[in-house]
């Protein structure tokens, strides 16, 4: 292949990778991604991600690919140390033809891995002048790296600190949003002291089913806010219902069943929570169709609905109430054996209790 065959290939190449690098927001895919593509571009035997702990400076091996790359994730370097640290550092790319005789190398990676670095790309991973790492390809497979690989490696470093930074502000984007819908959810239990902590352990309880069922990671996103804003009707129940230290009466009873309605309705003002509101719409379903606020059946209820179902009502059982005392668990297990079928979903319910048996409840 001729040289201008083989940078057009490379090209090719950065780009197909690229595309696939910023395909995704979920900062582990990336990075897994990243080190494949370093890898691939520069035809390599190896590559690693070290990213840089913003708190202490230090870096560290995030990912390693290739040969007993997981042995190397212990390994922590200052600032200016090793070779990688000194890209960091000094903000510049290197190629290194002996990476043994360079004075910067840090064999405690060879050492921990039991792999013999020869040559090296190494290139700084930056984003609005901030270095949140280094990517290296390690050890060409046939010949030697050359100056226009190190050009290339750089920009394929360039797009995998886009992707990085995206990654991150979508988390941060994200974690602020989960904390306000948590808050929001939290405000709402101040209002009746023996429900604290109710909205936490019903997401935790839900998560706990949802790992088990297989949903994907997005549904088990939608799962969980699900989860968080299950009562957030109840702003629209008046306290002398919801505080009563009785039980309800008939009519009481009817006000406070609306909260499943009141808390769809105040959903839908956002569009961003469309898929949340089956859940919480329909978490005061029963299986055999006798719950509300729509009688549903069934695989009629959403899914999320039968879920929150299961982890709301045992989290119900084995909370003190003002009229009751709390059940133990093992008692609230049996009670949600007895009523598998009839109120409950009765996979759900295994689930549930396979949770339980593992400890995670």
């Amino acid at each position: 292949m001729s040289e201008e065959d083989r940078k057009l290939t490379q090209l090719r190449t950065l780009m197909g990778l690229s595309a696939l690098i910023n395909s995704s927001l979920e900062a582990g895919e990336i990075r897994k991604r990243a080190i494949e593509a370093a890898t691939r571009l520069m035809e390599a035997e190896a590559g690693s991600l070290l990213l840089v702990d913003q708190e202490t400076k230090e870096l560290f091996f995030e990912v390693a690919l290739g040969a007993r790359g997981e042995r190397v994730k212990e390994i922590r370097l200052r600032m200016g140390e090793g070779i990688a640290g000194w890209v960091a550092e000094k903000n510049q790319p290197l190629l290194i033809h002996d990476v043994q005789r360079d004075p910067r190398f840090f064999a405690g990676a060879d050492q921990k891995s039991d792999f013999i670095t020869r040559d090296m790309v190494c290139a700084p991973v930056r984003a609005k002048e901030r270095t949140l790492g280094v990517l290296q390809a390690i050890n060409k497979k046939e010949g030697k790296f050359v100056p226009d690989d190190l050009e290339i490696f750089r920009t394929l470093a360039d797009q995998v600190a886009s992707a990085i930074e995206n990654a991150n502000l979508y988390e941060e984007l994200r974690e602020t949003f989960y904390g306000t819908a948590m808050a929001l959810a939290e405000s709402l239990e101040k209002r009746d002291p023996y429900t604290a902590g109710h909205t936490r352990r019903v997401s935790r309880y839900s998560e706990a089913i949802g790992s088990r069922v297989g949903l994907s990671r997005q549904e088990l996103e939608t799962l969980k806010l699900s989860a968080i804003l299950h009562d957030v009707g109840k702003i629209g129940v008046r306290d002398n219902v919801l505080l009563k230290h009785a039980s309800l009466e008939a009519e009481e009873l009817e006000a406070m069943g609306n909260h499943p309605q009141y808390g769809a309705e105040i959903l839908r003002h956002v569009r961003q929570l469309k898929d949340v509101i089956p859940g919480v719409r329909s978490h005061h379903e029963k299986y055999d169709g006798t719950g509300y606020p729509d009688r549903l059946r069934g695989e009629e209820i959403p899914q999320n609905a039968r879920i929150i179902a299961v982890a709301d009502t045992f989290d119900a059982m084995t909370t003190d109430r003002p009229y009751r005392k709390a059940l133990s668990f093992k008692t609230a297990i049996g009670e949600l054996h007895r009523c598998s079928g009839t109120q409950f979903d009765p996979s759900f319910v295994e689930f549930f209790c396979q949770a339980y048996d593992e400890g995670e409840i």
